[in-house]
């Protein structure tokens, strides 16, 4: 892996964007005191370097319920009978693939992964259960619980 230095310079950046990636790069320029060019070189070597692997915008799921439905956001726990490597790997790369799982975290001590799924209702997410988790002889334990409310939602590292 190679050596990435980053300085006060970058670390604000980086801060910056994960508060609002859609500013232009004028505003940020100005907000961290910075020539344009050289916050605009800044960035994009942060991102030639991988450290802003993306940028999406992040939707309000309160406002939009009104036009697509409220949808059901569930955190489902999963153990398995395997935990070697290999059991963990395949596992892992199923449920990464389904675009219903928003998160997948693989965690111990407790159950082997915890995921953050998305769909649209519970037959939605009856036929998830079934593609991911029933379907599979490895998976020994599935213990999902149902979000009544989001109180708070923050895509950030801390950098400091």
């Amino acid at each position: 892996m190679e050596s990435i230095s980053l300085d006060a310079i970058d670390l604000a950046l980086l801060d910056a964007l994960q508060t609002d990636a859609g500013q232009t790069n004028q505003a940020l320029a100005a907000s961290l005191a910075l020539s344009p060019p050289t916050c605009l070189r800044r960035v994009r070597r942060l991102q030639s370097l991988g450290l802003i692997q993306r940028q999406v915008a992040v939707l309000d799921p309160d406002r939009l319920a009104a036009v697509v439905g409220h949808g059901l956001t569930a955190l489902v726990e999963i153990s398995l009978d395997r935990q070697d490597a290999a059991s963990l790997d395949t596992f892992e790369a199923r449920v990464a693939a389904d675009d219903a799982v928003q998160q997948c975290w693989r965690v111990s001590p407790g159950p082997d992964f915890v995921l953050v799924v998305g769909v649209r209702d519970m037959p939605s997410y009856l036929a998830l259960a079934q593609r991911l988790f029933t379907g599979d002889a490895n998976v020994r334990n599935v213990k999902a619980f149902f979000a009544t409310r989001r109180a708070k939602f923050l895509p950030r590292v801390v950098l400091q």
